[in-house]
């Protein structure tokens, strides 16, 4: 999937999590001074800001097949290769990198286990290759009011929960898949605190992801009405919001 949306959208709508969930990802990556690291689907740039914090940006590349997200990219972050590309073609040649990441990115990706594979390829022997992706299978992520409420009002409604990584071993299962060995899966956890319900859903509003599509091609009436219902999912304002996203990493 290609987001033709403002790279400012996408920051209203994911970014509030993205942020929280890098420093975690990175972490259980074991991403760390003296590597070379590629950002795969690197949206605006979340996950691209911790890693340049942490190894500079001449250690840092970056692709998304996204125009309008590669150039927020390289406006952050003007020392970072960024190119836009998907994941299942990287413009890489083989074992450049220490290190591929995905964050938030294989279920959205055409065909996951090329795109896994490719990250394999550009990635040197012995090199990590790592993805998350939210539990939306689980229901356990910053999105699960939003698609709680499509199918009170839309039973044969999926969400995303359906999509490639989703749910608990899967990323696991794509890895094997994609010829990657010493697997290892877990799981991220982050909390983000609203201080109002309008905070929440009024990205919604902005056409980002499979929620911003289904919100934006609504009618004005059953938009209002997917609104109320998003309004009864969660608890008074201000309230806490936690979700998960499973993580897998392999060599």
């Amino acid at each position: 999937m290609t987001f033709a949306v403002a790279a400012d959208s996408y920051d209203k709508f994911m970014g509030r999590y993205s942020t929280l969930l890098a420093p975690q990802f990175a972490d259980f990556a074991g991403v760390g001074s003296g590597q070379r690291v590629l950002d795969v689907g690197c949206g605006p740039g979340a996950l691209t800001t911790e890693l340049v914090e942490r190894l500079g940006a001449a250690n840092v590349a970056a692709v998304d097949p996204s125009e309008s997200f590669v150039a927020a990219a390289r406006e952050r972050h003007p020392g970072v290769d960024v190119q836009e590309a998907p994941a299942e073609t990287l413009p890489f040649a083989d074992g450049m990198f220490d290190a591929a990441l995905a964050q938030l990115v294989v279920h959205f990706m055409a065909d996951p286990v090329q795109g896994l594979s490719e990250m394999a390829r550009v990635t040197r022997a012995g090199g990590v290759v790592a993805a998350c992706v939210w539990d939306h299978a689980g229901g356990q992520t910053p999105l699960a009011p939003f698609w709680r409420a499509v199918r009170e009002l839309d039973p044969d409604e999926e969400g995303e929960g359906t999509f490639a990584g989703a749910g608990e071993g899967q990323l696991t299962k794509l890895f094997h898949e994609a010829g990657l060995r010493e697997i290892e899966e877990t799981v991220l956890p982050i909390h983000v605190d609203h201080a109002t319900f309008e905070e929440w859903w009024d990205p919604f509003t902005l056409g980002v992801g499979p929620a911003g599509a289904y919100a934006v091609g609504l009618d004005p009436e059953q938009q209002a009405e997917l609104r109320q219902r998003c309004r009864q999912q969660l608890p008074e304002a201000p309230f806490t919001l936690s979700a998960r996203a499973w993580a897998a990493r392999g060599v």
